[in-house]
């Protein structure tokens, strides 16, 4: 399993993805927040001190060599909005509204955080671009992994074929009990595929969401597409966890760059 650890912050990389960018998905662990939010807690909204979610920024920025002031992220909101960055997000303006950040410049690090939704990372090394999405259940019955391909394809002419995706730790089906209300949006969404991505656990239906996006995926034309299979909710020592930890949590980041 492709785990590094780099000045105590521990993260988890893919395996295919090319030399040319540079990217990490990071685990709770090499931080200074407290419990519940221990330790890299990189979430400002969940209770722990902006001191704190600065700090574990900042070292998690530090341990992929990327300087902190090139971040860009968003105020995550479920939906499938893209954003193309051009230039880092200043210290002092606010996050914008997105789920979907996409960028060819290499002094540009994106960012995002998880609980339990996926974490969504694309590259087309033939076009130079990165992006990152977040895919919780919402977005995931709205085509967010669909609407990244467009986006790719409509704002830098990216091909499916050329794009590799990474699909990244999240909630498994087993732990992803959902209710009526999200089982009919997920069958409006899939039509027939969506009793595969609906299995019965003791008579309960639970919520696929990595073959979900899986299946988006390629249902848009991508063939490259690499998946970690981490359950949050079943590694807690490495992962946060918002359903199995009772929304007492703390939040992962995930970056991607490209190499300048």
């Amino acid at each position: 399993m492709p785990f590094f650890s780099n000045q105590g912050v521990r993260y988890f990389q893919f395996e295919n993805f090319p030399s040319s960018i540079i990217h990490a998905v990071f685990t709770r662990q090499g931080g200074i927040s407290p419990a519940p939010w221990d330790s890299l807690n990189t979430g400002g909204s969940v209770g722990d001190s902006p001191a704190n979610v600065r700090e574990n920024r900042i070292r998690a920025f530090d341990a992929l060599g990327r300087k902190p002031e090139s971040l860009f992220d968003l105020w995550q909101v479920h939906g499938t909005r893209a954003i193309f960055v051009s230039e880092p997000r200043s210290a002092d303006s606010h996050e914008d509204k997105g789920d979907l950040i996409f960028t060819d410049n290499p002094e540009i690090t994106l960012y995002m955080r998880f609980a339990d939704c996926t974490p969504l990372l694309f590259s087309d090394e033939t076009r130079g671009i990165v992006g990152i999405a977040h895919a919780g259940w919402q977005g995931t019955v709205k085509g967010v992994a669909i609407a990244a391909i467009n986006a790719m394809r409509e704002h830098y002419g990216s091909k499916p074929e050329n794009i590799q995706a990474a699909i990244g730790p999240s909630i498994g089906v087993d732990h992803y009990e959902v209710g009526d209300d999200v089982i009919a949006q997920v069958r409006e969404s899939f039509g027939k595929e969506s009793e595969f991505l609906l299995p019965k656990y003791d008579k309960r239906r639970h919520f696929d969401m990595r073959k979900a996006n899986e299946l988006q995926l390629k249902q848009v034309g991508v063939t490259q597409i690499e998946i970690a299979n981490l359950c949050t909710a079943c590694h807690l020592e490495d992962w946060y966890s918002h359903r199995a930890e009772n929304g007492k949590t703390g939040r992962f980041g995930a970056l991607i760059a490209l190499k300048g």
